[in-house]
């Protein structure tokens, strides 16, 4: 990556890489994956070759059977989020010995980024209409998971699962939604062979009830208050689920999976000058990263609108 006029700390660099925050998933819904440039492009493959079944059989004298492969190539381009903190020197001077500001200001930018990145991702993937046709479904009344009595979670899920072109192995639900699934009798049943009256069941043992890798639940919560005003909390993600197959392996190049998000270059941390802070100057903090979060092959997920009330 080509050398930037703010100059990076590597220490700071290693701070806000190391940072995580285990309240988000954004990481674990879109993999990141590296591109060489800010502008990159990536192939998307025509679902029928994709699941095509040519001719294999060779005769003794003659040729094998000859495919060309087609993909369609696409342009995009990775997106800075970044932060400032401007850091007066009066504060640097008179931290305490085992404060260092400038390391704690590296933190809170850092997650403020993620955060906002954790918000892109959910508005995302928790949209209908990034789902084809087919691919998705809204419960309402009787039918959300909210419902104990009349509800059918297994048979929901289970129907969504066998709807994708590949079948997903890995669901993603808001808390509000994992909260009522966990203690759903149905659920309950499957998984602990009771009368399902009362209990709550793990993710793990949900995520093998379904034969899925992992079970990923949204927590972070947002402000949605303009600044000066009380705090007005809300979830990040949504009352909703996703089924989505995940290929870690897979990038801009090769392999089919839901959807990644493209990096470009590593995380971005640094400070210099500013005399214009305070009286004595101070040191500008600087935090951010390259990415475009991307769903890349929407028939592979499938989307379940409004799963509890």
């Amino acid at each position: 990556m080509a050398t930037a006029p703010f100059p990076t700390i590597p220490e700071l660099v290693a701070i806000t890489i190391a940072y995580r925050n285990q309240a988000y998933i954004a990481d674990a819904v879109l993999p990141r994956v590296t591109v060489g440039k800010q502008e990159f492009r990536y192939w998307q493959y025509p679902v029928e070759e994709t699941f095509a079944l040519p001719e294999t059989r060779v005769g003794r004298r003659s040729r094998p059977n000859e495919i060309d492969l087609t993909a369609t190539e696409l342009a995009d381009k990775t997106e800075d989020f970044g932060l400032d903190d401007p850091i007066p020197q009066t504060d640097i001077d008179n931290a305490p010995a085992n404060h260092n500001p400038i390391d704690r200001a590296t933190v809170q930018l850092t997650d403020y980024i993620l955060l906002d990145r954790e918000v892109r991702t959910a508005a995302l993937v928790f949209a209908a209409a990034n789902y084809p046709v087919g691919n998705k479904i809204q419960l309402a009344g009787t039918d959300q998971f909210s419902d104990f009595v009349n509800s059918s979670p297994i048979d929901v899920i289970q129907t969504a699962l066998d709807a994708p072109l590949m079948r997903p192995n890995v669901i993603t639900m808001g808390q509000a939604v994992w909260t009522k699934l966990s203690m759903h009798p149905d659920i309950l049943k499957a998984v602990h062979g009771n009368d399902g009256d009362t209990g709550i069941a793990r993710r793990q043992a949900v995520a093998d009830l379904f034969e899925v890798e992992e079970i990923l639940v949204g927590q972070s919560r947002l402000n949605t208050a303009k600044k000066g005003q009380p705090a007005a909390l809300s979830r990040v993600w949504g009352k909703h689920i996703s089924l989505s197959y995940r290929d870690r392996n897979a990038d801009t190049r090769s392999g089919l999976t839901f959807g990644y998000t493209a990096q470009w270059g590593s995380r971005v941390a640094g400070t210099k000058e500013d005399s214009d802070i305070g009286l004595r100057g101070g040191q500008r903090l600087r935090v951010g990263e390259s990415v475009k979060e991307k769903i890349v092959a929407a028939q592979a997920g499938y989307f379940i609108e409004d799963a509890v009330a």
